[in-house]
Parts: C-alpha cells; structure tokens; sequence
C-alpha cells in the first residue's frame, strides 16, 4: 500500500483551485486534493449542468497530470445524475478519482463504480465517522467492496468531519474503525480526514489574534505515535482553513456578507486568527495592521516560506488600498500557507 503523504479536502471553488496551483512543485507533490463539488439546489437543469461541468473541469485542470478525487457528497439525486455524466465524459485522461461510499443512493454507487472500471483509475470509498464507530458499518464498506471489478484499486478515505474540543475520544474511535476498515481489501491510499478550523465568529476575532487549538493534529500524532502496525501507511487529511461545515453549503452570491473577514495562521498548535475588513475607510489600514500581526508572531516562519507568507508581507508593508485583499483572496493565502506548512509538518 502507498499513498499521498496528505490529502486535503477542497472544495471546487476557485479560490481553493488558485491556493493548489499556487503551491511549489515539491509540495505539491505531496499533495493529493479530494476535490467537493458544492449542493447545488433548486437550479434549472441547464444552469445545474453547467455549474457542475465547470467545476469538474477546473478540478480536472488543475490537477493536470496528478490523480486527486472528485465527490459530491452533499448532492441531491439530480446533481449526482448530472456528475455521473460529467465524470464518464471526463474520461480516462482525467486525473480525477470517482468516490462512493456507504449510504449513498444505489445509482450513485453504481455510476461511480463503473466510471472507476472504465478509467481504470480506481475508486474511492468515503466512509463517515462524525461520532462514535458503528461496527454494522464494516459490513456495509465489506459489500461495497464485493461489487468492485478485481482490477480496479480502491482508496479508503476514513472522513471524520469536525474535530474540535468536544471529540476527546476521537482518536480511540479512529483506531477501532481503522481496525475493522483495515483488513477488508488491500487498500491503495488509506487517508484520516478531519477538519480542526473552528466556524469563526465576530467576537472571537474582537479583541486581537485569536489563537485556536488544532485538536485534529493532535488526533493525528495520537494516530501516529500508535503501535498500530497500519499506521505508517495511512496518509493525513484536513479541511484546510476553512470549518468543515463549510464544504455542505451552497456558494453564496457574494452579495450580503459580513463586512468583516479573517487572516489566518497555521502553527504548530493553533489556528490564530486575525479580523480583517471587507469595506470601509478602515479598511486598508486594518488590514495591513492584520497581516503585520501574522508577520510578528514568534512562530511566523519568514516570507520565503510560501506564497501566503510573502503575500502578507506584501500586504503588511504596501502602499495605499492596493493588495489588502477580499474573502476570496484571504482563503488562498490561508490555504497556501497551511497545506505547505502540512507538509513539512509530515516529513517534506
């Protein structure tokens, strides 16, 4: 078994395509994105179609001639449709992965099962772990497999959604599904997910830097520092920067938001977070107030780092309104310095 050193879950925006590309190649070829389309409710069969072909290509095209995955997980029946067409018209030159899992409709499962044998790409299968381990699920991930054509290699991707705090037992219930999930087939990739950004609030961010605790690492090293035989075999995964609730909803307009953003910051322990305004005659000098901030903590790690930490010294030390920023830009930088920081994390 061999798979990428880490996998993060992005979704198919294209803020999130822009912070892939944005990685240097050494990092990124340690990177392997399981990309997420976003529920598209309530659209006309034509506008459905075209947002779900356009955001599988932008996937498809950022990851070039690097395999990653493509899933929909919170989709209706009618966008599922659509992705199964996408993704046969795709091809076998995509680099793209199909995911099913347990519990999702019959139709999807099959779709994505026969687009992995057409392929030949293999398949991945998402398997939900938000509380404690359901041992019945073994058997359902145990059918699933039975059904995949012998030449087609599957990719486990155990996905634990948020992990804060209120999960102290997270770890104890990764290893008991690890060791029912483990045995089943002889697993290409086998990666954790977990998502450790907390859902920012204005008061969190009132009062300065707000620093919050990467309990999904810490589950991780937990998993890592384990005498498990497995262990050093399965692949790490993050939600990136953003809360892993985020990945469910629907794109916003752009229209209505808050006036006020976020800068963040990956350490070795915390999320820090700094407030940033979307508007205003504040707005310039905040937002450089921010970002030098993130240049000053003890744990900052030099602009040359990547291209997050350059953008906020750019930021932090430029001349009138230009380069401060929106949301859009913020979650690239964020991303950037995060998944690079990931990886050296793991071992690059």
């Amino acid at each position: 078994m061999s798979g990428p050193l880490y996998v993060p879950v992005l979704p198919t925006r294209p803020h999130a395509a822009a912070a892939y590309e944005q990685l240097s190649p050494a990092i990124q070829a340690a990177v392997m994105p399981l990309w997420n389309l976003p529920p598209r409710p309530g659209l006309s069969e034509e506008l459905l179609i075209a947002h779900t072909r356009r955001e599988a290509h932008r996937a498809s095209r950022v990851q070039r001639h690097r395999p990653g995955w493509l899933d929909a997980p919170f989709a209706d029946e009618r966008q599922l449709a659509v992705l199964a067409d996408v993704m046969s018209d795709l091809g076998e030159l995509s680099p793209l992965r199909p995911v099913t899992g347990p519990g999702r409709p019959e139709f999807q499962r099959t779709a994505a099962l026969e687009t992995a044998r057409r392929s030949g790409s293999g398949v991945g299968i998402r398997v939900r772990l938000v509380g404690e381990w359901d041992d019945n699920s073994a058997q359902t991930v145990r059918d699933l497999i039975a059904r995949i054509d012998p030449g087609v290699e599957t990719d486990l991707l155990l996905d634990l959604g948020a992990v804060h705090a209120d999960r102290p037992d997270a770890g104890k219930e990764v290893l008991r599904a690890l060791d029912a999930l483990m045995p089943l087939t002889p697993w290409r990739t086998a990666a954790v997910l977990s998502g450790g950004f907390p859902e920012v609030t204005a008061d969190m961010v009132e009062h300065g830097p707000h620093p919050e605790p990467r309990a999904d690492w810490n589950v991780w090293r937990e998993l890592a520092a384990g005498e498990r035989s497995y262990a050093r075999w399965l692949s790490y995964g993050d939600y990136g920067i953003q809360a892993a609730r985020m990945i469910g909803r629907e794109p916003s307009s752009g229209r209505g938001g808050p006036p006020w953003g976020v800068l963040r910051y990956t350490t070795e322990a915390s999320f820090v977070l700094v407030k940033v305004l979307a508007g205003g005659d504040d707005r310039t000098a905040v937002n450089r107030a921010a970002a030098r901030q993130l240049l000053e903590l003890p744990d900052f790690r030099g602009v040359t780092a990547s291209a997050g930490e350059s953008w906020l010294r750019d930021c932090a030390r430029g001349n009138g309104s230009v380069g401060t920023g929106n949301a859009a830009v913020w979650l690239r930088v964020g991303n950037v310095q995060h998944m690079t920081y990931v990886v050296r994390s793991l071992g690059v």
